[in-house]
């Protein structure tokens, strides 16, 4: 992937999920606050989680535990169905974590050894926090649930939050035209 793309995916993405915040749009609203546990956002967002980290199991070099990727599909696998049986609240929130996890590699690859672009570190620097963000989440989801209350427990809070993911997406939009 080239530093162009890995900086203008991220910043499309948080300008489509700051701008419904920043117009007040009362769908989105309702969509926010269902998400933590929704079945339709489990299903997506934690299998697509899944599939993504068993193909990554399974694309193992030697180097990496290669040789045991079979046992290791099969048991990630096990863990992924079992999870939608034995843990489903908040899968939501976890599955969103997964793929924030498994999405940073390939962003911090195309940035890797950039260093004659210092903008780079607009990238960089929202993948790590994303990274810090999708851990702690990942290990307490409910905090989603609790997140969304707050930002809409006052009128004008989830416009500022909104104008604030969408200028940074506005920014990551912009500097990726500049490499």
């Amino acid at each position: 992937m080239s530093l162009t793309l890995a900086t203008l995916l991220p910043g499309l993405l948080l300008l489509l999920l700051g701008l419904p915040l920043v117009l007040g749009h009362s769908g989105y609203a309702a969509v926010l606050k269902g998400f933590p546990r929704s079945p339709t956002a489990t299903y997506l967002l934690f299998g697509a989680g899944a599939a993504w980290f068993l193909y990554g199991i399974w694309h193992l070099s030697p180097a990496d535990f290669g040789e045991y990727r079979k046992l290791l599909f099969v048991a990630f696998a096990a863990v992924a169905v079992l999870s939608f049986k034995c843990v489903p609240d908040f899968l939501a929130v976890r599955g969103g974590c997964v793929l924030v996890l498994m999405a940073a590699m390939p962003l911090l690859d195309a940035a890797y050894m950039e260093y004659d672009r210092p903008q780079r570190l607009v990238l960089v620097s929202l993948v790590y926090a994303s990274l810090a963000l999708a851990v702690w989440l990942g290990a307490q989801p409910w905090r989603m649930r609790d997140f969304i209350t707050w930002l809409f427990a006052r009128p004008g809070r989830a416009r500022s939050v909104g104008s604030v993911i969408a200028a940074y997406g506005l920014v990551l939009t912009g500097v990726a035209f500049t490499y």
